[in-house]
């Protein structure tokens, strides 16, 4: 049962093994900064003490930085330590090789893919801008989210992709399940995010699913790293769109109460509308197409 035939422990007993160990690093490397937060709280508002994180994160950016950061750090430190201890494995063998230009169509891609969202969005009429394109209201949450989702990109790839897909890769799974099972831990951990939808965890299964295919189809990190960073961003703090649930900051404010939630996904952000699954399934097609485009090129 813990092992297999070739007396190897099991696939699902290191990943499991994996996730709990995150889920106590995060905790650990977030607690100073959870208490800063709360601490800071009862200084400048003794009356009204606030238990909700989400609040929080908006009164104080910097120390939210701390505690979300921390944890994301954390996260990832613990899943680096597994992997070369646990598994007996090397960064390489984790996902980071290949070229930077990986990186760079990653991020363009995520970008990209957002502001068609948007883009369809505004001149349906599903969306209002508040702010003038010509007035964007750049702030501090402009640089702390920046700072955080480049950190989530980075941590939620290497663990969900790089430690999942290739311990089960390395067990001799067949590639739908490697696949299926790495996208459906990645929604399942999105199920505890505030205003959950099903339509947005079906999303985040789909995207999970298009990040196994650019690690697959590249053998590296560097895409899906670059698509997930740009991706929450672009949402977020662009274009001003809730991240899976999360209270959105954009340099622009954008109104969907007049908008369709099936195309807008209502306030658990563009993840739950039926435009981001159009543009993940997109996101397929032109990842196949950078795929054979770069085994084609001459070395």
């Amino acid at each position: 049962m813990l092992k297999n035939n070739d007396g190897q422990v099991r696939a699902g007993w290191l990943i499991a093994i994996a996730l709990v160990a995150m889920f106590i690093g995060q905790t650990i490397f977030a607690l100073p900064g959870t208490i800063l937060l709360g601490i800071m709280d009862a200084m400048n508002n003794p009356d009204t003490l606030s238990l909700d994180i989400m609040v929080l994160s908006d009164e104080y950016p910097w120390v939210f930085l701390l505690m979300q950061g921390g944890g994301t750090v954390g996260g990832l430190i613990v899943t680096l330590i597994l992997w070369r201890y646990m598994n007996k494995k090397s960064m390489g063998e984790l996902g980071f090789r290949g070229s930077l230009t990986d990186l760079v169509y990653g991020l363009l891609l995520g970008a990209g893919s957002i502001a068609v969202i948007f883009i369809l969005l505004l001149v349906s009429g599903n969306v209002e801008v508040v702010n003038a394109f010509s007035e964007p209201m750049f702030s501090t949450y402009t640089i702390t989210f920046l700072i955080i989702f480049i950190l989530v990109g980075f941590f939620e790839e290497i663990f969900f992709r790089g430690y999942v897909m290739t311990t089960m890769a390395n067990r001799g799974n067949k590639k739908w399940l490697i696949y299926l099972v790495s996208a459906i831990i990645f929604s399942l951990v999105h199920g505890a995010n505030p205003n959950v939808s099903i339509p947005g965890l079906i999303n985040i299964l789909l995207v999970g699913l298009l990040f196994a295919y650019m690690f697959d189809a590249t053998k590296s990190l560097w895409m899906p790293i670059g698509y997930h960073i740009t991706w929450n961003y672009f949402q977020g703090n662009v274009f001003g769109f809730a991240v899976s649930g999360t209270t959105p900051h954009g340099i622009y404010q954008v109104d969907i109460s007049k908008g369709n939630d099936l195309l807008t996904g209502g306030t658990f952000g563009l993840e739950g509308g039926i435009l981001a699954t159009l543009m993940i399934l997109v996101g397929f097609v032109l990842t196949n197409v950078y795929a054979k485009r770069k085994v084609q090129q001459p070395l």
